[in-house]
């Protein structure tokens, strides 16, 4: 499927298939893909809970708007930001520092450079930390989405949730934020896919602003 034809074909579908699975191997290669998203300094401050079984989709129904597709689609992400990964001492930066040295990329004594770069881009506030989490969390979750697609699947993003509850629910750590919740699986058969929705055009999206 060419690029164009995945945008294309995404949607967010609210009715799913309850009787037909996700298998393991074609979940493995959806959260793959979805994580060759960019990510700033390669940090990639995401995690992914997946849920499988309809005892956990329940408890997160009644926190979140009492939305059917959570208990209907075969799979469910928590999807979560992580706002200190760019901190020294996380094991992903570290493994990310490793591999740039592995390659070639950086040289030893160029991480007190590196640390330094990270702190000033990423944890110089809690708005910073924030910005940093949600960004890239955002790139892993595009790119989820039309993995997904891109395997003849169909997501449904939800914002509508009571945070800090599940937070609790799950045990979910305090240095992670979670913005999102993503329904996986396919469409329950007889549903009519909708066309897309309007998009602003080229003209609408490009502004500028008068100097001072």
């Amino acid at each position: 499927m060419e690029y164009k034809d995945v945008v294309e074909k995404r949607r967010a579908i609210n009715f799913f298939d309850s009787e037909r699975n996700v298998s393991e191997a074609l979940l493995r290669e959806i959260v793959e893909m979805g994580a060759k998203a960019p990510s700033g300094f390669n940090l990639q401050p995401w995690n992914l809970i997946i849920l499988r079984d309809m005892e956990e989709k329940k408890r997160l129904r009644e926190k979140a708007w009492d939305q059917s597709k959570i208990t209907e689609a075969p799979v469910v992400f928590i999807v979560l930001a992580d706002r200190d990964g760019w901190r020294e001492g996380h094991p992903t930066m570290e493994k990310n520092w490793q591999e740039m040295i592995n390659t070639g990329q950086v040289t030893p004594d160029r991480r007190d450079w590196f640390l330094t770069a990270a702190k000033s881009l990423y944890g110089n506030s809690a708005d910073a930390l924030q910005a940093f989490a949600n960004k890239n969390a955002g790139f892993f979750a595009m790119g989820l989405m039309y993995a997904a697609t891109s395997l003849g699947l169909h997501t449904h993003t939800m914002d509508g949730f009571d945070h800090e509850s599940v937070r609790k629910i799950f045990s979910i750590p305090d240095n992670y934020w979670v913005p999102l919740l993503m329904a996986v699986g396919y469409p329950r058969p007889g549903i009519e896919i909708q066309p897309p929705k309007w998009r602003k055009t080229y003209d609408e999206i490009v502004i500028s602003f008068k100097s001072v």
